[in-house]
């Protein structure tokens, strides 16, 4: 397999290096089939050679005008299919870049080994897309833990709950911690999560029931909805009992 890319870096003499390590990484093989010094050109390129013009673009972050995350998510739009890798003398956005579903996140000055290792990931992507019918990768939340950068994917989330200034994020074996709003991470979800209370996102999936229990918290009794399989009760505000019982009985 022989990669096509495309490469966006304001800086030519960074480009011209970009090209001469493509031309000797092996397995897989790799061309630059286009440059770009700025978001303009890149999108300009891409409406000229069509969405399957490049199968991957090395981006730099930092750019005049707009910069490479937000060329990221454009081009995403413009050419669903194209995999991304940053390339930049920033490490400060690899979280952002991970968050936009990027293949690798690479630091200059760039090793033709990093280089290798990340096309290679790009070449691994394609031949499982083909032989599942080009399916788009699985959603994930991108969080910080311990220094290290985790991905979770959004189909193993049970629910998430806001405490404090922080919200945690529950699946059936771990429990996270992230610094997003409920609301940017609600607005993110979709419609498969409901809210159930004011500090609380519950998977449609995971509610298995719902009913009046006591409130240890505020005392006296409210509505709680069961999440499965940690068997937790979450608290439903007055105002969302219809919206959840709606949600179960759809499901």
């Amino acid at each position: 397999m022989t990669l096509n890319v495309l490469i966006v870096d304001d800086e030519e003499l960074a480009r011209l290096r970009l090209r001469t390590l493509l031309g000797d990484c092996r397995e897989p093989e790799a061309v630059a089939v286009g440059d770009a010094a700025n978001a303009r050109e890149a999108l300009g390129w891409l409406a000229e050679h069509g969405p399957r013009g490049a199968d991957v673009a090395l981006l730099d972050v930092q750019m005049p005008g707009e910069d490479g995350l937000v060329l990221a998510e454009r081009m995403r739009q413009q050419a669903p299919g194209l995999a991304v890798i940053f390339v930049t003398a920033h490490p400060a956005h690899a979280l952002r870049a991970f968050e936009l579903e990027a293949v690798d996140y690479l630091t200059k000055p760039v090793r033709r080994e990093r280089l290798q290792e990340a096309l290679g990931r790009v070449a691994r992507r394609l031949a499982h897309s083909g032989e599942n019918g080009a399916a788009a990768p699985a959603p994930t939340i991108t969080l910080t833990e311990r220094g290290r950068i985790v991905r979770v994917p959004v189909s193993e989330v049970l629910y998430l709950k806001a405490e404090l200034k922080y919200v945690t994020l529950r699946t059936a074996t771990h429990t996270y911690v992230l610094d997003d709003s409920l609301t940017e991470l609600e607005h993110k979800l979709g419609p498969d999560f409901v809210r159930v209370h004011r500090n609380a996102l519950v998977a449609r999936k995971a509610m298995r029931a719902i009913e009046r229990r006591h409130d240890d918290e505020e005392g006296g009794e409210g509505w709680a909805v069961s999440v499965a399989p940690t068997d937790e009760w979450l608290a439903v505000s007055r105002r969302q009992v219809a919206t959840v019982k709606e949600a179960m009985d759809a499901r």
